[in-house]
């Protein structure tokens, strides 16, 4: 049972399965966004486990990207060594993403499911991707509380989302769904944005520590992302569990 699904979010995301991996569709944001989130998830995790930059320097690790849509950043882990599992409880975004990966030919396994399911079958893993998806759950605690059970010690979880600012209501959801027309209309209901410190905390009840964190900015001239010390827009984070990491 997925209870941090949210209805409504997954009736929006069924609509648009068919259009993941359209980069110049109403996803085309993600894919810019995913080739710079890859970059500090590739960086951090290679200084946490001690590995070298290379071609494959995820080689080992076990992986789990929660909410992952069609797949974009799962393959794009699987590329860099990762042995990745991607779990989304909309079925249609699951057949979309196996699809992809069959053409790609990378071994990339999807489940129809959730993060709490996951955590309860006892699945423990050395990276969880938790990107993009706190500000579409229903219930944030339990399901962070089911993803930070996912962490294997040693492991690491990043987070990626929004802050809930007035300054991200008017640039994130004002400015890139009905300005700039970014991003479809309804994509992030501000009241469902995260604070950091509501991040963090949950992280720390579920036995992790964040041992990185960075804002993310956007140019609306070029389209490109930049870091930036503001997390008053967009935000990831890095969090670990302490102990010998399995995959090291």
């Amino acid at each position: 049972m997925t209870v941090s699904l949210d209805p409504q979010e997954a009736a929006y995301y069924e609509r648009l399965a068919g259009l993941w991996w359209d980069a110049e569709g109403p996803f085309w944001p993600l894919h810019g966004l995913n080739r710079f989130r890859v970059g500090y998830i590739r960086d951090r995790l290679v200084e946490h486990f001690e590995r070298e930059q290379g071609e494959r320097p995820l080689a080992g690790l076990r992986a789990v990207d929660i909410g992952c849509g069609g797949g974009i950043l799962s393959e794009s882990l699987a590329a860099l060594g990762a042995e990745v599992l991607g779990i989304d409880p909309v079925a249609r975004n699951i057949a979309v993403a196996e699809r992809h990966a069959e053409g790609s030919g990378l071994p990339v396994r999807y489940a129809a499911t959730g993060a709490e399911a996951l955590a309860a079958s006892g699945e423990r893993f050395d990276v969880v991707l938790n990107m993009e998806v706190v500000e579409h759950v229903a219930g944030l605690e339990g399901f962070m509380a089911a993803c930070c059970a996912l962490v294997r010690p040693g492991g690491a979880m990043f987070v990626a989302t929004i802050n809930r600012t007035p300054l991200a209501g008017i640039t994130a959801i004002f400015g890139a769904e009905y300005i700039l027309r970014w991003l479809p209309k309804g994509t992030h209901q501000y009241r469902k944005l995260r604070r950091p410190a509501e991040v963090e905390a949950c992280l720390r009840d579920g036995g992790l520590h964040v041992a990185h964190r960075t804002g993310v900015a956007v140019s609306p001239l070029t389209r490109r992302f930049r870091y930036t010390r503001s997390l008053a827009v967009n935000y990831m984070m890095m969090a670990v569990r302490d102990g010998a990491p399995a995959g090291g």
